[in-house]
């Protein structure tokens, strides 16, 4: 049987990458960037609150940390619910100890379900970044446009209302997009997006409306990567973060300023063992001269401001 014609056809065939979000660049071929104070690099610290419901499904996949043993699944679901009763209040702590800006990702559902957490959170001025409807809503081609864009726009609503300020940073459910999920997140305000992992630094990435800041929220260091896929130790997930800021802290001074993020998923890192070597950890990078702590709107506003001159 012969191959139809069409089985051929691409039309991104060509030199170069095969879509046109973002120019290809070298990172270090780019123009320094320099941070307030004369900072070399940006410390962003990101604790992230999830809702992982006991039916989730796993279209198209089952989302990272999803329920895996029969329904009821207890045993994960409190687990994972351990993060919003207990353990983002021990990482909350430690961020007043140090006295620490921070940008928490939030599904919509923990809004709706545990609403004084956001009084919380809002009351210590952190800002709020969406991160979907819950973990069992992914973000996927199998969605219509108007299906994906009302997942959008209700887990948006729901956090702007709670928290009384407007959404502008996103992080999709297990980094999952479509191919439109840019042009979407454009369209509800959204400036700046998490999900790709390609780069130290921001860039900014074309959509049918304006154009959304990709920012580098690590993926291959955060917590749950360490912990639970690779399954390193705790002493290890330390070593490699502050590895991690030793090189971004020595790049910066020659290419310019670095951004160390920090995603803290508040069922792992916020139990009690645990906690000691985020303590250590932020003890570290923050005992620094030259870091600036921020939070995602105050990084993006600052390298948009340098680089759309």
């Amino acid at each position: 049987m012969s191959l139809p014609p069409e089985y051929m056809q691409y039309p991104m065939r060509r030199h170069g990458m095969d879509h046109d979000r973002y120019p290809w660049s070298s990172l270090t071929d780019r123009p320094r960037i320099e941070w307030p104070g004369g900072a070399r690099v940006a410390l962003w610290v990101t604790p992230i609150l999830q809702w992982f419901p006991l039916n989730m499904t796993a279209t198209p996949f089952l989302a990272p940390g999803g329920l895996t043993m029969p329904y009821p699944d207890y045993r994960h679901y409190t687990n994972r619910d351990y993060g919003n009763r207990v353990g983002i209040f021990r990482i909350l702590d430690l961020l007043d100890r140090y006295k620490l800006a921070a940008s928490t990702f939030v599904n919509a559902a923990i809004a709706e379900r545990y609403p004084s957490l956001l009084r919380d959170l809002v009351g210590r001025k952190i800002e709020i970044v969406g991160h979907g409807l819950d973990m069992g809503h992914l973000h996927h081609s199998g969605l219509s446009e108007v299906q994906e864009a009302e997942l959008v726009k209700r887990s948006c609503d729901v956090l702007a209302s709670a928290a009384g300020q407007s959404i502008k940073g996103w992080l999709s459910p297990g980094r999952s997009q479509s191919w439109h999920t840019l042009d979407i997140l454009a369209a509800h305000g959204i400036e700046y997006c998490c999900d790709w992992a390609n780069d130290d630094m921001p860039y900014e990435m074309h959509t049918s409306g304006k154009d959304v800041l990709s920012m580098p929220l690590v993926h291959e260091s955060d917590d749950r990567m360490i912990l639970q896929e690779f399954r390193h130790t705790e002493e290890d997930w330390l070593a490699q973060t502050k590895d991690r800021f030793d090189v971004l802290y020595r790049e910066a001074e020659r290419y310019g300023g670095r951004i160390m993020s920090l995603p803290l998923h508040a069922w792992i890192m916020g139990v009690p063992y645990r906690a000691t070597y985020l303590r250590e950890a932020l003890e570290y990078i923050a005992g620094h001269d030259k870091v600036w702590v921020a939070t995602g709107q105050h990084i993006a506003a600052e390298f948009r401001r340098q680089t759309t001159r």
